[in-house]
């Protein structure tokens, strides 16, 4: 991730690491509860809400290159079952590392960071700024690793009936009368006609029609 234009150090998710310094091997460890940011987790599945607390431990090592973050996020998520649609909470436990690199600077303090050989390999570094470094992309990518594609309201949920939409778990018994589809128009024709009319259609007429053949012969 190419470096961003001012960071601000008052944003929760935003760390200082000058106590460190350029000393390699010095650590530093840091806890702060800071408040969910918008769309924490996966997008209409399950995610921590906004503004819920969100507890981050992070362990910060001076190395060579930069500052190795390595830590731990804690929160409680909210979803909703994706096989009868009740709503399911979790708890969230999210690890994650990281070595946000400092940038090469020209002589007027301008951050310029140093050119790979490929392109892409810029995006995906993490860059510090001023001795800053913000957490919410690594925390975010850690969030949605850590949780579950299809969440459940428990292992074994039967989900919904496909008929009526009944919760299937409350009523493991629940069941429908298979219907034979060649005879539903039948049986709907049935229920519509009187009782005379039943009779006939149930073969009244045909020993007449018989009777009627017997005495042509």
């Amino acid at each position: 991730m190419a470096p961003n234009a001012r960071l601000d150090h008052r944003n929760p998710l935003v760390f200082d690491t000058h106590e460190l310094g350029r000393r390699p091997g010095a650590l530093q460890r840091l806890t702060r509860t800071i408040d969910a940011p918008r769309d924490l987790g996966i997008q209409g599945v399950i995610g921590v809400p906004e503004g819920a607390p969100v507890e981050i431990e992070l362990r910060l090592e001076s190395v060579m290159e930069g500052v190795l973050v390595t830590g731990t996020a804690r929160a409680q998520a909210e979803g909703e079952c994706v096989r009868c649609l009740e709503p399911v909470e979790l708890e969230l436990e999210a690890d994650f590392q990281e070595l946000f690199t400092y940038p090469d600077a020209d002589d007027r303090g301008r951050v310029i960071a140093e050119p790979g050989d490929d392109a892409e390999d810029d995006e995906d570094r993490f860059f510090l700024e001023d001795g800053l470094f913000d957490l919410e992309p690594l925390l975010r990518d850690a969030v949605v690793l850590a949780l579950p594609m299809q969440p459940v309201c428990q292992d074994d949920c039967a989900g919904l009936c496909s008929e009526c939409g009944a919760r299937l778990t409350d009523n493991p018994d629940h069941h429908h009368d298979a219907v034979d589809i060649r005879w539903a128009a039948l049986q709907g024709l049935a229920g519509s006609l009187e009782p005379g009319e039943k009779d006939e259609m149930s073969g009244g007429a045909l020993p007449s029609a018989h009777a009627d053949e017997k005495q042509e012969k």
